[in-house]
């Protein structure tokens, strides 16, 4: 399996814009796209309107497969204006936790 974890600090006060593009586009992922099997989005709690995407794929042409989605594209639309900042890893999966 394939991991993105995407680290975006938000320019100042565009949290709840950006929540509301993004958590649909979370959702709709895990939803819809067989190739994707997790998709949270984490907001750390000592830095203001800093999160993470956690993200884990089939494999690389799932994430592909991923931005070529209506619900990719339109939360893109929204986000790309409020970021200050982004930086991507990209990682292997080794071992998944099964959810209970």
């Amino acid at each position: 399996m394939y991991c993105i974890i995407v680290r975006t600090q938000l320019k100042s006060g565009t949290r709840e814009r950006f929540l509301e593009a993004m958590l649909p586009n979370a959702e709709a992922s895990v939803r819809e796209e067989p190739g994707c099997h997790v998709f949270d989005v984490i907001e750390d709690r000592d830095t203001p309107e800093l999160f993470h995407l956690y993200e884990v794929y089939r494999d690389e042409q799932a994430l592909a497969d991923h931005k070529q989605t209506g619900h990719y594209k339109a939360s893109r639309e929204v986000v790309n204006e409020l970021i200050a900042e982004q930086s991507v890893t990209r990682a292997d999966v080794l071992a998944l936790t099964p959810t209970r």
